[in-house]
């Protein structure tokens, strides 16, 4: 065992610049960093001195001189760009396929079985902005209690209901009700609860979100660390992502800041294995809704709380961060972009100075962290540890 404690955090939708195949996904010319950092709002300190702006094809910002921990540029092997793909490819399960989507809306015999099971009818059916969805629907929502079910370029079935017509559990009942419809030709991604709150036209959404992931078809690195007897501690959406599968424990958080705040708490704790954490407001409320700032300044209060994170760790604790796929802010397009990620690596342990090129695959970083354990795994990618352990 090489370490005691892994701490692996992804910065959801945190690209550093477009695939050779992004054209094919629409996203030729998508680079989320290259678009913040030019907002007077970005300053990351902490991540410039591990390596970012040293990353292979990163041409914005300054280069360190000298960089305190390793780094490099993954490549997403998978035919996806959304965040169940992204963070099942990480952890070592790269999906051929891509999820089902529905520009022009959910058939008949999706929503007609919706409708039998709920008792409740359906608004919208179509694409749509969560914010705008719940402005154009929410009045009709209240009066009638049909359901507001919508979708985006992502493969996703969200269901909108306002917490007072539909009380959280009865929505998050009428969620797995979808997800048990959604299965095979029609297995989107996840099924997302958007419940909200507030009296029209001045409707807001809740932090009671929640997703409800596909189980992963196959054993990711998590279910081997399990079978290891290591501890596997998931944070934010990590849990849901993975559908519970191979998370001992999960800690829910209602931010960026109260993610980190989480995991801070975390590092008090005496285990052994992995913290798996995922920072999802660069992309939900940032990258979504194009806004350079708030996800530049977003950026700049993560690499705060990094520069505490980095205080904190012990001599057998290794630091990875990552990102699931892009959302540039600066691009028309409100979608995830297909980008590749940053890789960010920092510890006693681990080499300073040190470029690990660009890997194929985010499952490498799986792969690194199964072997940083010693354990034996079946799943996509190569360990690079070797390349930056000291």
């Amino acid at each position: 065992m090489k370490a005691k404690r892994v701490f692996l955090i992804v910065l959801d939708s945190f690209g550093i610049g477009e695939l050779p195949d992004a054209a094919l996904f629409g996203d030729e010319g998508s680079n989320t960093l290259g678009s913040i950092v030019q907002s007077a709002q970005y300053d990351t300190p902490n991540m410039k001195k591990l390596g970012l702006f040293n990353i292979d094809g990163v041409s914005c910002g300054e280069r360190e001189v000298f960089t305190l921990g390793s780094y490099g540029r993954m490549a997403e092997k998978s035919m996806g760009k959304d965040t169940t793909i992204g963070h099942w490819e990480i952890a070592g399960l790269i999906s051929e396929k891509p999820f089902p989507t529905y520009p022009n809306g959910f058939p008949e015999e999706v929503l007609g079985e919706f409708r039998k099971r709920t008792g409740r009818n359906v608004l919208c059916n179509k694409p749509y902005s969560g914010t705008d969805v719940i402005r154009d629907y929410g009045k009709q929502h209240v009066e009638t209690g049909d359901l507001i079910v919508y979708t985006s370029a992502d493969s996703v079935f969200q269901i909108a209901a306002h917490e007072d017509i539909v009380p959280l559990e009865t929505l998050y009942e009428y969620c797995t009700i979808a997800r048990e419809i959604l299965q095979g030709e029609h297995g989107v991604g996840r099924v997302i609860a958007r419940p909200f709150v507030g009296e029209y036209p001045d409707f807001k959404r809740t932090a009671h979100r929640h997703d409800f992931s596909l189980i992963p078809p196959k054993m990711t690195m998590l279910d081997y660390l399990e079978q290891a007897g290591l501890d596997t501690i998931g944070v934010g959406k990590i849990y849901d992502i993975f559908a519970g599968k191979g998370i001992q424990k999960t800690q829910s958080i209602v931010s960026n800041e109260d993610g980190m705040n989480k995991t801070l708490q975390i590092m008090d704790e005496d285990f052994t294995g992995l913290c798996f954490v995922n920072l999802v407001d660069f992309d939900m409320i940032y990258g979504h809704r194009n806004d350079i700032d708030g996800y530049a300044k977003a950026a700049t209060d993560f690499d705060k709380q990094l520069g505490m994170l980095i205080d904190k760790m012990k001599d057998d604790d290794i630091l990875i961060i990552t990102a699931d796929h892009g959302c540039d802010p600066g691009t028309p397009s409100t979608d995830h972009s297909r980008e590749y990620t940053p890789m960010l690596a920092y510890g006693k342990k681990i080499k300073e100075n040190t470029s690990v090129g660009t890997k194929d695959t985010f499952a490498d970083i799986g792969a690194t962290i199964l072997d940083i354990f010693d354990v034996q795994g079946d799943i996509g990618g190569k360990s690079f540890l070797k390349e930056i352990l000291k």
